[in-house]
């Protein structure tokens, strides 16, 4: 931010050096006091019939446009705006910047008459340029030129025209984000004519097919080259760091810009502001960056340098921000920062420095910004940083930092300029000290997930007057005290304050006279009883975190903007709570997981802003009100596990961002609404465990986005259409079926398209990402918040036998899962080609045939139960390719034959094949009439005793990735079930020393063979 502030600054001081000689560039004899008609007859027309065709833009007030102040009784000359020639009265300067002027400036436009004019800035309006001009080769005289952030419509400029200015020295176009385009031939065209350019900045021009060699044309007289977000491509090359004039250079956000820092020991470059942040600049930071010694602002941020931080940068002495934040540097941080005395801003974030933060920082005396987190410091916060005489931010959050170091607690000299204070996700323990309390200027302190301890008091926070924000979340061990709650604290400023997971016991009524306050987070406390009128009157908030508390009740009275509720996870009793806010304002609503009873209010449907309604797992019944369909803004509604009965009514006639509709678990009837297919955004339909009547919605097909489609346990009937267009359900990831009445043949075609389970990139697999992280973009305001710590989206599904429940989705996690139905027939060949397929479940149904020996190419399938079934023959030896299977239920068949050896199938007991008397073979005490040499040399040990055998993500992805993840989640996550708890404590050792010793078998095999051990 500082160095744009800079950078502005730079630019107004050349226009006023501009302005300035082209007004002593003639003599003073006489002044426009001397003479009442200075100005030029046909300039001031011009300037009038100029005016006649502007107009402010709508969003603009009346008073600001200087152009509205113009008239004929008063000399043009004294305009606002105008600068004219002494001598002659010529207009020859027109500023008429950032007065929200919209207009058409053609080619009879009357400002090509001004043909004196040498400074011309029309800056921050909403001008419409023809394609074809033929009016900017008029101003012969035009040295300063600015349309920067003017283009409206189509964004057209003519910039063949403007590049035939011969003495321009001074040219600004960027920020003209409507299209406008800069190819090569143009760029050429600019460096081969504008030979006396000091300025030139571009930001934001398209100019991705400009050769960076083409850079090398410029101009030697340039000063100011800015290129910020202009969609270069290839290598920047080193030459044009040696213009002999150039002071700024600023590259910034051109994601696919790559170079190095100059590495020879060329002259002295004369640069003062260097900017390549955001590019592909990479490389060792060279010892030859002491060549730029006149450097005064350095930012290499989100590049990829790596190595350490060479020691010639302590040459550079008139540094004062350096900025190398989200690099891959590492080592120390450098003690000779100290001797950089200048240096008022230093980031270093998001690297890898190690060791202590050393005590030479001290000697930066002018230092107001530093900043060190996402790290990997040790030790302890120094007491010496509180007493930097000039800092005002410092930001030291994501190390493994662990106390306060010496005696913080009595800094002789605290700095009271100290505004911002960062220290969350360390591991510091012990009390806050009392420092912190003096230090009245602060507006923002952090430092949640700490293990801090101690008891903070109302009269410690209210001397912080200057307090906006507070945050110290989970710290266990740190509790509030509510016993000033009868004194009257002001806490004029504070609008921010959380303490979730902070051992509180009662709500802080003492901050009914923070009449600021926007934000409180006290969830995940033990808060019991009811929270009365008395101790929230008066708050004016927008933000009430609440959930995982003992809430038996509250009184939702007197928010008049309130935007987020969350209630989740309480004791509420009784209806449903109603509260008392405008209408246009509540947009998250989560209050599942309580005891609520009753009807869903009617008063709910006012909400005309919400995007989240969350009431899942309580005990309301009635129907589900149909004016909720008027919530055009919906994105997320979840029902599930409640008594609604009824149809499902059609609420989705109007609304395009439903992304998530969880309804499983009520008592719905008759068919699925067909307005559902206008929800082009629908991400997860759950409509499981209700008794809804209808055939397969093949319909949702054409839903784009559809990942999730969960149909379980309903009344669903006949045959599944196996005709279905290619383009159907392309990302479709989970579906289940199961429980329900259809029947006939499995609809190959249908698996067929089923691209989201196919070829998922290896590099998706290495992430943890879940499906239902949504962005949510509170409606009037500037910002989005992301909600994934409030919301997740969950199913329930059928794994190893167990009906759980995923809190989280992973967005590679697949399934199929058509078990108890009446389907008949062969299984299809067409399912092999579901690679990336997880869980397949076709047990239970009148299925017959054998496996198909297509199923061996399913590489990720950790779990296969085709068991109650007529299937019969050999089992596929293509299984044992399977090497990540850990479940098989082939049980109750027809199979006959050897068992196939090797690999995962050394590890199934006799229940993966009970109920097929005519098989023979490990692991059943039945022996084959002839012995048979094993499919494979791999073997495990089994265990049988392991009835389920649960996979975390410790255990490594060999011993299945996704189902760990999910299983290890819930298990550990909510605590449920306690049996099952139980059990994996019980072999939690045993499975991760089999997985281990699974590894090292691994590297005795081909590259080609994996294998799995559980």
């Amino acid at each position: 931010m500082a160095s744009l502030i800079r950078f502005s600054q730079i630019l107004c001081l050349s226009f006023m050096l501009l302005r300035f000689r082209v007004q002593s560039s003639s003599p003073s004899q006489s002044s426009p006091h001397s003479s009442p008609h200075l100005c030029r007859p046909e300039e001031r027309s011009a300037l009038l019939d100029f005016k006649s065709t502007t107009k402010l833009g709508k969003y603009c007030s009346s008073s600001s446009g200087i152009i509205q102040t113009w008239n004929e009784s008063k000399d043009c000359c004294l305009w606002e705006g105008i600068t004219c020639d002494k001598v002659k009265g010529h207009v020859i300067s027109l500023d008429l910047s950032s007065n929200c002027l919209e207009a058409n400036l053609t080619t009879n436009s009357s400002l090509f008459r001004l043909e004196k004019l040498q400074s011309l800035n029309l800056s921050g309006n909403y001008f419409d340029y023809p394609k074809i001009s033929f009016g900017f080769n008029r101003w012969k005289s035009l040295t300063y030129l600015n349309l920067s952030g003017s283009t409206y419509i189509d964004g057209s400029l003519p910039i063949d025209e403007i590049f035939l200015i011969p003495k321009l020295v001074s040219l600004d176009l960027s920020d003209n984000y409507y299209g406008l385009f800069l190819d090569n031939i143009k760029f050429q065209m600019l460096v081969h004519n504008l030979t006396e350019l000091r300025f030139l900045i571009l930001n934001s021009l398209n100019m991705s097919l400009v050769v960076p060699s083409s850079l090398l044309n410029l101009t030697s007289s340039l000063e100011h080259l800015s290129l910020w977000n202009c969609n270069l491509q290839g290598n920047f090359p080193n030459q044009v760091f040696q213009l002999p004039s150039l002071q700024l250079l600023d590259l910034s956000n051109n994601l696919d810009l790559g170079g190095n820092l100059p590495k020879s020991n060329q002259s002295s470059s004369t640069i003062e502001y260097l900017n390549l942040a955001y590019t592909n600049f990479s490389g060792e930071l060279s010892h030859s960056i002491e060549n730029l010694k006149l450097l005064k602002e350095l930012n290499l941020e989100w590049c990829q340098f790596y190595g350490s931080i060479p020691r010639s940068l302590a040459n550079l002495t008139e540094l004062t921000q350096l900025d190398f934040s989200f690099n891959h540097l590492r080592g120390q941080i450098p003690d000779f920062f100290g001797n950089i005395h200048k240096l008022t801003d230093l980031s270093l974030d998001a690297n890898n420095f190690g060791g202590e933060i050393l005590a030479s920082i001290f000697n930066l005396t002018h230092l107001t910004w530093l900043s060190l987190s996402s790290n990997k410091l040790l030790g302890c916060v120094p007491s010496w940083l509180f007493s930097l005489p000039s800092l005002s931010y410092l930001n030291l959050q994501y190390n493994c930092l662990n106390c306060f170091s010496g005696p913080i607690d009595h800094v002789e000299m605290p700095n009271l300029n100290l505004q911002k204070v960062l220290l969350s996700n360390n591991e510091i323990s012990g009390s806050i000290p009392s420092v912190f309390f003096d230090l009245v200027h602060l507006t923002s302190v952090e430092l949640s997930s700490n293990n801090l301890t101690g008891t903070i008091t109302p009269d410690m926070l209210s001397k912080l007057v200057d307090l906006e924000d507070l945050d110290l979340s989970k710290n266990s061990f740190l509790s509030l005290s509510n016993d000033g709650a009868a004194v009257n604290y002001s806490f004029p400023n504070l609008w921010n304050l959380k303490l979730s997971s902070c051992n509180i016991h009662k709500f802080p009524s003492f901050l009914r006279k923070a009449k600021r306050l926007s934000v409180l987070d006290i969830s995940n406390n033990k808060i019991f009883g009811q929270i009365h009128k008395w101790e929230i009157e008066g708050m004016s908030l927008s933000i009430l975190k609440l959930s995982y508390n003992f809430l038996t009740g509250i009184d939702l009275f007197g928010f008049g903007n309130l935007e987020i509720l969350d209630l989740r996870s309480n004791l509420l009793q009784g209806s449903l709570p109603i509260p008392s806010t405008t209408w246009d304002s509540m947009q998250l609503l989560f209050i599942s997981g309580n005891n609520l009873t009753g009807e869903i209010p009617s008063s709910y449907c006012n909400f005309t802003s919400l995007i989240v309604l969350v009431l899942a797992n309580n005990s309301l019944g009635g129907k589900i009100p149909e004016c909720l369909g008027n919530l055009s803004y919906l994105s997320i509604l979840d029902l599930r596990m409640n008594k609604f009965h009824g149809r499902i009514p059609d609420l989705f006639v109007n609304n395009s961002r439903l992304l998530t509709l969880s309804l499983n678990g009520n008592q719905l009837e008759r068919i699925l609404p067909r307005s559902l297919v206008n929800c082009s955004y629908l991400e997860i339909l759950d409509v499981g465990n209700n008794n809804l009547n209808d055939t397969f919605p093949h319909w949702l097909g054409v839903l784009p986005s559809l990942k999730v489609l969960i149909l379980r346990s309903n009344q669903f009937h006949g045959a599944i259409n196996n005709s279905m267009p290619a383009f159907y359900f392309p990302q479709l990831r989970i579906i289940d079926v199961a429980q329900n009445d259809f029947m006939g043949l499995l609809p190959s075609n249908y698996f067929k398209i089923l691209k989201g389970m196919r070829d998922v990139a290896p590099t998706d697999k290495l992430k943890l990402e879940y499906i239902g992280k949504h962005t949510v973009c509170l409606i009037d305001k500037q910002f989005c918040r992301v909600f994934t710590d409030s919301y997740n989206d969950s199913v329930k599904i059928v794994m190893k036998g167990l009906l759980v429940e995923l809190t989280k989705i992973l967005k590679i996690f697949t399934t199929i899962d058509f078990s108890i139905n009446q389907f008949h027939g062969p299984i299809p060949d067409e399912l092999g080609e579901l690679n990336s397929l997880l869980l397949l479940n076709l047990s239970h149904n009148s299925l017959n045939g054998q496996i198909p020996s297509s199923l061996g190419k399913l590489a990720e399938l950790e779990s296969l139960d085709l068991s109650s079934n007529k299937l019969e023959g050999k089992i596929s030896e293509q299984l044992t390719k399977l090497t990540f299977l850990s479940v098989l239920n082939l049980s109750h068949n027809e199979f006959v034959g050897h068992i196939p050896e090797g690999n995962q199938f050394n590890t199934f007991s006799n229940d993966s094949y009970i109920g097929n008397y005519g098989l023979c073979g490990f692991p059943l005490t039945k022996k084959c009439e002839e012995p048979r040499p094993p499919s494979s040399q791999f073997h495990e040990e089994d265990d049988s005793t392991a009835v389920f055998e649960w996979k975390f993500a410790l255990a490594g992805y060999g011993c299945g990735l996704v189902l760990g993840l999910s299983l290890g989640y819930i298990a550990f996550t909510i605590g449920k079930p306690w049996w099952v708890v139980k059990k994996v404590e019980k072999y939690q050792q045993k499975l991760v020393g089999r997985c281990n010793r699974s590894h090292k078998r691994r590297k005795t095999q081909k590259p080609n063979q994996r294998s799995l051990s559980e």
